[in-house]
């Protein structure tokens, strides 16, 4: 989701240096970039430490998806990445899933603010897998909601953690250029689903999607 259907990650990280300074912690770029792809678990932890209780983790956790969710209420059509709702009409009979590590609140947010829900079949979110990206559960689970083989499901990525998942599960990999600007090992690389070579991959590809 985060980089792929909505370009959030900048609103994630200024919602991130809003919620830190209520704890008179200040984001350095660092924490920014270690920050994508993860599990917010993992984030609050790294952030605040790990002497956290499971209970104050899940806490901060979601007091600063509540105030991400309260910052980007009126821009989400804006923070689409271009093309993008036109690529999933364009393979509305397709089988498709999200697979993220965001929190269940922020997909239902967003799937049903920006009105995608209707195009997956199959939604998973970083609750329901044990662990996170970069482990490939959330992606097996995906494909096995689906009832397609790994080695059949293209994975659209913006992370470093979350092409290692999808190929460690055994799928082809687009990188989607959002939040890095190289990533390596994908199939293919796009700025965004305007990109004509995505549509020719697709083309060419599709026999054994």
């Amino acid at each position: 989701m985060d980089g792929v259907l909505v370009d959030s990650n900048p609103m994630h990280c200024r919602a991130w240096e809003v919620f830190n300074r209520r704890y008179g912690l200040e984001t350095t770029e660092a924490m920014r970039q270690s920050m994508y792809g993860k599990r917010n678990d993992e984030i609050v932890r790294e952030f605040f430490g790990r002497e956290l209780t499971p209970q104050e983790v899940l806490a901060r956790g979601a007091a600063k998806e509540k105030l991400y969710r309260e910052m980007i209420a009126e821009k989400i059509e804006e923070m689409l990445v271009p093309g993008i709702r036109q690529f999933l009409e364009r393979h509305r009979d397709d089988p498709m899933a999200v697979a993220s590590n965001a929190e269940p609140e922020n997909l239902d947010f967003l799937l049903d603010r920006a009105g995608l829900r209707s195009y997956f079949r199959a939604v998973v979110d970083g609750h329901q897998v044990r662990r996170p990206k970069p482990h490939p559960e959330v992606y097996l689970r995906a494909a096995g909601l689906l009832g397609v083989e790994p080695a059949n499901c293209v994975v659209f990525e913006d992370s470093y953690s979350g092409v290692e998942a999808a190929r460690a599960a055994g799928a082809r990999v687009i990188g989607v250029l959002t939040t890095h600007g190289d990533l390596p090992g994908v199939a293919l690389t796009i700025d965004n689903f305007g990109d004509g070579e995505l549509a020719q991959w697709v083309c060419v590809q599709k026999p054994i999607v």
